[in-house]
């Protein structure tokens, strides 16, 4: 339990961190399928990396387009850092290439260029990204690869994981001749590693090596070693698409090797020219014909992980509550935190009001119950004293009533000076006498009588008497 997070099965696992399944346990018997990026133990404890790990939760969450995977909660917990994302049930573009190839079949160009005019759509959404005072943060992915390319079987491709990104206001930066990202998608600017350099024309880059492996379904710089690689990438290539996948239109050759040169004033000026090239260049293919390609393509993957994740639903749902700490109650009038911070009754009505709650549910379930508890005593009460109110104007309008009354005004004084019916049938008053112990409750509440027609004829002087209870009680007819 990670807070208000359950963690579940491995799904994916890089350099700096694995993918999980997970699940949000929300009040009232709301769940959600998420995934947890969990940041490597040997990482956690890193400054560096931290930052780079904070940095992307940030940025990401600027981000908002359909074809960016959303960041939704960041949970740090026992010295462990945990990326919340939403969980998109599809494969990632790397697996579709490599899956495509055991099949023996290529990627139809009509399909390569839809996915990729999503991910250009999306890399623009993150170019124009701004920060919360509307001024741009300047977001360049430079990780732009088939691995962080995500498409589901809504036919929808997302790009994800700005772990490496160059943004305005980061808190980690680039050390002067670091590397980060993929050196086969590394741009020349880039490799370079000269200041300044990177601008999102290097993603632009990136995405055109992208759709030229998709194409191809062949990998465009591949060597022994880094050092080749390298070599390669700053040579530039040259080769279009069609030598080896013939079925690839002259149109498409030319808007992937423009955006492959060598100069980066010659390429597209933004992602999205670049998207709405390639929708000129051939008709897009429906999303839903992208979603079945995923589907025939990543079948086993797919139906083994949606097992598995309807085994966890069907776990969470029958235990939805995860089992409060053995902690004392706070008596400071603030509940107990979760992972996130510290929650008061306050802050959870409000939360539960606009649907969000940073309390684990077994709290808030426990403070709802108290209030309903509190509530139905209230209504309760109210109901009796109502009955009571009832019950005394009924008896003081009734013949019996008034004639109770007359007996009573008549009747001989008790040796403790009050009339003998109000000392049987009225309850001890709350106001008691000092020198005696409290009267125990009675069951009847006290009956009402009528005062007397004329009240200065009823012996007032004192207005109270003793019973035999040692409890002072007023005379009726005296108030």
């Amino acid at each position: 339990m990670l807070g208000r997070y359950a963690l579940y099965d491995k799904i994916a696992s890089g350099g700096m961190a694995s993918v999980h399944i997970g699940r949000l346990l929300g009040p009232v018997g709301f769940a959600r399928t998420v995934a947890i990026k969990r940041m490597h133990a040997q990482f956690a404890e890193d400054p560096e990396f931290v930052s780079m790990f904070l940095d992307e939760a940030r940025l990401a969450a600027r981000i908002r387009h359909p074809n960016v995977v959303p960041t939704l909660d960041v949970v740090a917990l026992s010295g462990e850092l945990f990326l919340v994302m939403e969980y998109v049930q599809g494969e990632s573009l790397a697996r579709l290439i490599r899956g495509a190839v055991s099949d023996g079949e290529r990627i139809a160009p009509a399909m390569a260029a839809s996915i990729m005019v999503g991910v250009l759509h999306g890399l623009h959404a993150a170019h124009e990204a701004k920060n919360d005072h509307g001024d741009p943060l300047d977001i360049v992915h430079r990780d732009v690869s088939p691995h962080n390319v995500l498409v589901g079987i809504d036919g929808v491709a997302r790009v994800l994981d700005f772990g490496v990104a160059k943004a305005a206001g980061r808190i980690q930066t680039t050390r002067e001749g670091q590397l980060k990202g993929k050196l086969a998608y590394m741009s020349p600017e880039q490799v370079r590693g000269t200041r300044g350099n990177v601008t999102r024309a290097t993603d632009i880059y990136a995405a055109s090596v992208v759709l030229w492996e998709t194409l191809t379904c062949k990998r465009l710089f591949s060597g022994d070693n880094e050092a080749e690689i390298l070599a390669l990438v700053v040579q530039g290539n040259d080769v279009p698409p069609s030598r080896f996948a013939p079925g690839v239109p002259p149109v498409l050759d030319e808007v992937t090797m423009r955006g492959l040169s060598l100069d980066p004033s010659k390429r597209f000026a933004t992602a999205r020219e670049m998207a709405r090239a390639l929708e000129d260049a051939l008709p897009p293919v429906v999303s839903s014909k992208i979603g079945d390609w995923v589907e025939r393509i990543a079948r086993q993957t797919l139906e083994e992980r949606s097992a598995r994740i309807a085994v966890i639903e069907s776990d969470s749902s029958s235990h939805p509550v995860p089992a409060p700490p053995a902690s004392p109650p706070s008596t400071s009038g603030v509940s107990r935190a979760d992972a996130t911070g510290i929650v008061t009754d306050d802050m959870i009505l409000t939360q539960l009001s606009v649907g969000s709650v940073s309390a684990p549910r077994w709290q808030v379930v426990s403070q709802l119950r108290s209030r309903t508890g509190l509530a139905a005593a209230t209504a309760g009460g109210l109901l009796v004293v109502l009955l009571l109110v009832w019950i005394t104007l009924h008896r003081s309008t009734s013949p019996s009533a008034t004639a109770a009354a007359a007996d009573s005004a008549s009747a001989p004084a008790d040796p403790r000076g009050a009339p003998s019916v109000i000392a049987e049938e009225t309850a001890p008053s709350s106001v008691a006498s000092a020198a005696q112990p409290p009267a125990p409750p009675v069951r009847h509440a006290p009956a009402y009588v009528a005062p007397p027609p004329n009240k200065h004829t009823a012996n007032c002087t004192p207005p109270w008497y003793i019973d035999k209870r040692g409890a002072r009680l007023f005379k009726t007819e005296c108030l």
